[in-house]
């Protein structure tokens, strides 16, 4: 493609926004297209996102056009896996080429997952610019490769000079979800919501939309605890995945079947497989649990929310376990290894939740990792690379 025919006309920039797999992939990415077209509604975004992911239900839903790549992750376990991995691969690429000759981009962003992978190596081999977000503290393997040929590289941490060209840099944080940032929703109005008590102290338990297995087994374990602390309320979110699961395990506790999210025998608890309210839910939460995801840790920042997190064991580089050191190191967090939460979690959560000295200093120190208007400082960075 000659680089000369891309459109220049600043005011509708024609940029695309690939990546995804995971929710806390897919959350920045709609934050930066939603400010990028606060800052010039004229533009022009497409999503270019992996078959078959969660991005090509949620971008959709957020009213933006996307394209699936059939690219795949390279599996580290079955190594004789990965020759349709390569294939998916090559297939991809030939795919994102055709796509930027129909769509002509003026800039390419990535953030992170599958199809981030192909389609900026692509367009960088087309004269495209591009800009990376490294949402965590340990650097994806796709983000150090497109990072060689990336204009700028957007981070949430400090000390990422070790995986990227310091000259690149740029400290922006992490976009998180606008509706919990433009919210006023008061505590007593959150927690009736959730039918608990607002005078109650309430503990929130989050193991992403998919669900943690520890955090549902240890609550599933922890039913008679539960019960025998009914000053202190739990929200928990299981996953769709473990949602059957639980509510058996919570029936066979009882003696009742569980019908909806209540439970009549044990009032300070609420269940549910996904929370759609989250502002709600973190107006009522005193404390949260939950996986180190950078996404979530973002959000946590921002809203100044006690937390003790319990790192996946089971994502590349171990880098929940990265995001949380970051925390804990600086007194902004708690930190509970996955392989003893069965033993200490619940323990922890109970002691933290019921020490206002505690959470008020975890509240303070975490506040001050915040970086607020992450979408826009990208999207700014993003519109100064188009020529």
């Amino acid at each position: 493609m000659d680089t000369k025919d891309i459109r220049t006309d600043k005011a509708s920039p024609r940029i695309i926004i690939s990546g995804g797999g995971t929710g806390g992939h897919i959350f920045p990415a709609i934050a930066i297209a939603n400010a990028l077209k606060e800052l010039c509604p004229q533009a022009e975004i497409l999503f270019v996102g992996a078959e078959g992911r969660m991005e090509m239900q949620r971008v959709p839903d957020a009213g933006y056009r996307i394209v699936g790549l059939p690219v795949a992750g390279f599996d580290r376990k079955r190594l004789w896996k990965n020759v349709a991995v390569v294939v998916k691969l090559l297939r991809s690429q030939c795919k994102a080429r055709r796509i930027v000759k129909q769509f002509r981009p003026q800039v390419a962003v990535g953030v992170g997952g599958y199809a981030s992978g192909p389609m900026l190596k692509v367009c960088a081999l087309m004269g495209i610019p591009t800009l990376i977000q490294e949402q965590n503290s340990y650097a994806g393997v796709t983000n150090k490769l497109l990072a060689r040929q990336a204009a700028k590289i957007c981070v949430a941490y400090d000390g990422m000079e070790r995986f990227f060209p310091a000259e690149k840099i740029i400290l922006t944080g992490n976009p998180v979800r606008q509706n919990l940032l433009d919210t006023h929703i008061g505590r007593p109005e959150a927690a009736a919501h959730f039918g608990l008590d607002p005078q109650k102290k309430t503990v929130l338990v989050l193991g992403g939309s998919l669900g943690a297995r520890t955090l549902n087994r240890t609550m599933e374990a922890g039913l008679g605890t539960i019960a025998s602390h009914p000053d202190v309320q739990f929200i928990w979110q299981t996953g769709k995945i473990y949602i059957e699961e639980v509510k058996a395990a919570i029936g066979k506790f009882t003696g009742r079947a569980v019908e909806g999210t209540r439970v009549p025998e044990m009032p300070n608890l609420f269940v549910s497989d996904f929370i759609r309210e989250m502002p709600m839910a973190y107006a009522a939460a005193d404390l949260v649990v939950s996986r180190a995801g950078a996404g979530s840790i973002s959000e946590f920042c921002l809203l100044g929310k006690p937390v003790i997190l319990v790192p996946s064991p089971n994502v590349a580089e171990d880098h929940q376990t990265k995001n949380a050191l970051a925390l804990v190191e600086k007194d902004a967090a708690l930190y509970v290894k996955d392989a003893d939460a069965p033993a200490i979690l619940l323990d922890t959560a109970l002691q933290t939740v019921a020490d206002d000295g505690k959470l008020d200093g975890l509240r303070r120190n975490i506040l001050r990792l915040a970086l607020p208007d992450s979408a826009a400082v990208i999207a700014k960075e993003v519109l100064k690379l188009i020529h």
